[in-house]
Order: C-alpha cells, then sequence, then structure tokens
C-alpha cells in the first residue's frame, strides 16, 4: 500500500471523530437549552389512577375534556365518561378525523348513511358526543354493563370486545375530568407560542366561548386575562361543590393547549405550564383569596401581559 494512503487513514478517522462529537455536543446543547427554557421535552397529558399515569397528546386530551365533562353536564355518572372515552379512543383515538370504514367519521366514527346526521354535523364534536350520549342513555341499566356490552348497543361494531382494552385508561381520564379524583390530571405543555398570542378580551371572549361549549352557561367573571368560572351549577342535588370544582378546574387543564390556557387556580391548589403539577398555591401578591367553593380561577396567555 502506498504510504501516503497510509497516512490519509489516521486523518480521514480524526476528521470523522470530530464531526460524530460535534453533531452529539449540538444535540446536547439544544436538548439543555430547551430544558433552560422550561419547555417539556415531548408535550403530553396525563391522568393516574393507583400509581399508573395514562397518557394522550394534548389534541387527544382535549377531546376528552369534552367528551367527560359533557356526562357532567348531563347529570350522567362518571361510569358513562368512561364508556364514551373507551368507545372514542377504538374508534378514532379520540381524534376527530373525517375518514373511517366506509363513510364512518368523526370522534365516535358515527355514519351519515346509519342516521346519525350530516357529515357537518357529526364532524361537529359538541354533536357526536351529544349523540352518542343520546344513545347511552336510552340503553338500559348501562352502569351496570361492561364497558363492551354497554359501548356495543349504541355503535353497533363489528369488533365489540375491542373497546374493553381502553377500559383503564378511559376510567382514570374519566374520574379526573368528573371530579372525582383531583389533582390527577396534568398536562405538560411548552409556552404558548407567542406569535398565536392576541389581546386580553380576545383571549378571555375565546376561553368563555369554549366554557360555553364544553360546560353550558356557567357564570363568568373576568378580571385581565383570569376568568373565574363558578362551577356550582354543575355539582348537581345535593351540592357537591368540590367535586364540580375539580372537574372543571381539570377540564381547563386538559384543554389548555387549545385555550392558550397558562395556569389553573382551584381551593388551594394551582396548575401552570411553568410548573405542570399540582402544588399548593402561592398568596396572591395583591391579596385576592383563592378561589371559592366551586370556583375555578382560569388564566389565559395574552399580548397584554408584562
Amino acid at each position: 500500500m502506498p504510504r501516503d494512503r497510509r497516512r490519509r487513514r489516521p486523518l480521514r478517522l480524526a476528521v470523522t471523530v470530530v464531526a460524530v462529537l460535534a453533531v452529539a455536543t449540538t444535540g446536547v446543547v439544544l436538548a439543555l437549552n430547551r430544558l433552560d427554557d422550561h419547555s417539556p421535552v415531548a408535550e403530553r397529558c396525563a391522568a393516574t389512577a393507583d400509581g399508573q399515569a395514562w397518557h394522550l397528546s394534548p389534541a387527544q386530551s382535549d377531546n376528552a375534556a369534552l367528551i367527560a365533562v359533557t356526562t357532567v353536564r348531563r347529570g350522567m355518572p362518571a361510569r358513562a365518561a368512561t364508556i364514551g372515552l373507551a368507545t372514542a379512543l377504538q374508534e378514532s383515538r379520540l381524534l376527530n378525523i373525517d375518514y373511517g370504514d366506509r363513510d364512518s367519521i368523526g370522534l365516535f366514527q358515527q355514519r351519515p348513511s346509519q342516521g346519525w346526521g350530516t357529515i357537518e354535523q357529526i364532524m361537529d364534536p359538541v354533536y357526536s358526543t351529544t349523540a352518542f350520549y343520546d344513545g347511552l342513555d336510552k340503553v338500559d341499566g348501562y352502569t351496570e354493563l361492561p364497558v363492551t356490552v354497554a359501548a356495543q348497543a349504541v355503535q353497533r361494531s363489528g369488533f365489540p370486545d375491542a373497546y374493553a382494552q381502553h377500559e383503564s385508561r378511559s376510567r382514570a381520564w374519566a374520574s379526573a375530568l368528573t371530579g372525582n379524583s383531583q389533582g390527577t390530571l396534568t398536562c405538560d405543555l411548552a409556552p404558548v407560542d407567542p406569535a398565536t398570542l392576541v389581546s386580553t378580551e380576545e383571549s378571555v371572549s375565546g376561553l368563555e366561548a369554549r366554557v360555553q361549549r364544553d360546560l353550558g352557561d356557567l357564570p363568568l367573571s373576568a378580571d385581565g386575562a383570569a376568568v373565574t368560572v363558578d362551577a356550582l351549577p354543575l355539582a348537581g342535588n345535593p351540592p357537591e361543590a368540590d367535586r364540580a370544582g375539580w372537574a372543571v378546574a381539570q377540564w381547563a387543564v386538559a384543554s389548555a393547549d387549545a385555550t392558550d390556557v397558562v395556569q389553573v387556580d382551584v381551593g388551594d391548589r394551582t396548575w401552570s405550564r411553568e410548573s405542570p403539577e399540582w402544588a399548593a398555591a402561592e398568596a396572591a401578591t395583591d391579596g385576592s383569596p383563592h378561589p371559592g367553593p366551586g370556583q375555578v380561577r382560569v388564566t389565559v396567555a395574552t399580548t397584554d401581559e408584562p
């Protein structure tokens, strides 16, 4: 072998090693920068039950929030939310898709040809969720039935046993979103993109519209970028203000990615994008009290924040 070729081999090896180290170093620096700006490596939400965290993407979590809280609004038991969530997980992976088997579409893969409604109606998550629960309400004794049987009675799926695989995940999310398990639903979210920020008035109006869409005409009051939601009308009879408050609070966290919510306060607990685990709320610098029984304070990101 020529001597100059033997000399070039170590040189090529050294250049390759330097290049690999440079790429690795760049990756580490980017990762550390990501950690320094408090952005999660992977945005995701979780509901915890019996020590097990059941994860969903922010988009799935947003749809789960609507599906579960609709049962609270209708006065249905948490079991209904478990059935609804298991059904949507199996049918669409909890995503509002515009395709499926034959003419099936939407969260619950309902078919226009089977009388579920028009394409436009079924692609509206509120309409499709309401239609599902209208059907479930007609199933006698559904709270005592296995999830597979109750879901199949509404859906008439070709694979009814498939709903069972989602029961544990659905139960954890249903328990949190109906307020029965407090402080068990969290979301790790990146800071709101500055390019998407709007004025306080627009941000608050968007949140209030979402509250009315999912929760109904609840009493609301705004103070700057913070909106206080009175959950007492959802508390039932006898009133369960604490449970209703936590249902709304965890709904607000589950849908935070879609609504640009940055902080949620209920009782003396708080969740925020910067500290995504529920923690004891610090006293407000202006001396304002924590939200009262059944009240939830939801703060949105805006261009007007200092």
